[in-house]
């Protein structure tokens, strides 16, 4: 009898384990899914939290900050999402505000070849709003955070684009930068 209710004990002791570890299993599944996806959609975040994630990723002597960092952000058909653009004034000799602008060009040279025929006016049709910006005054050591939106149309073609974004200090050209557009079925 004692063997009995040992081996009761030890059964229900192990399944009292298991459904523990499946239970700590599934919440760290969950955690890390939160923790990959929440960075990866540009367009939920407010502007304030769009500025302070591209401050993170300013170094000393970067004029400009993608957002993600990867610099790459997938976005599937018939969805929204976007990119954040920080630019810093890091002009010397300058300690008032500076007007800068920016605008968004497509720079893949074999866009029609690698994307299915698909002409540069068609991807940039997809940018919904942030193309391009004028009159960002920025004071010297000062950043300005903007977000482009894209919404990639049903139909458009599954590949990777690639975009530049060339900056203005007035008249004259400050810096470019780029990110990878990458599009995904519905």
């Amino acid at each position: 009898m004692k063997n009995k209710a040992g081996a009761m004990e030890m059964s229900v002791g192990t399944i009292v384990t298991i459904v523990l570890l499946v239970t700590m299993l599934i919440l760290g599944v969950v955690l890390i899914k939160n923790i990959f996806f929440s960075a990866t959609s540009v367009v939920d975040l407010t502007n304030e939290q769009l500025r302070s994630e591209v401050n993170k990723l300013f170094s000393e002597d970067s004029k400009i900050a993608i957002y993600p960092s990867t610099k790459l952000v997938e976005i599937k058909q018939d969805a929204i999402n976007g990119v954040g653009v920080g630019v810093k004034n890091l002009l010397s000799g300058s300690s008032l505000e500076t007007i800068f602008s920016y605008e968004v060009i497509v720079s893949d040279l074999d866009l029609a070849t690698k994307c299915n025929g698909i002409t540069e006016e068609e991807v940039l049709g997809w940018i919904s709003a942030g193309k391009a910006e004028k009159d960002i005054l920025i004071p010297s050591g000062g950043y300005s955070a903007q977000m482009i939106r894209f919404e990639i149309p049903v139909g458009a073609p599954l590949c990777t684009i690639r975009f530049r974004v060339n900056v203005y200090a007035g008249e004259n050209p400050y810096d470019s930068a780029s990110f990878d557009i990458k599009v995904k079925a519905k």
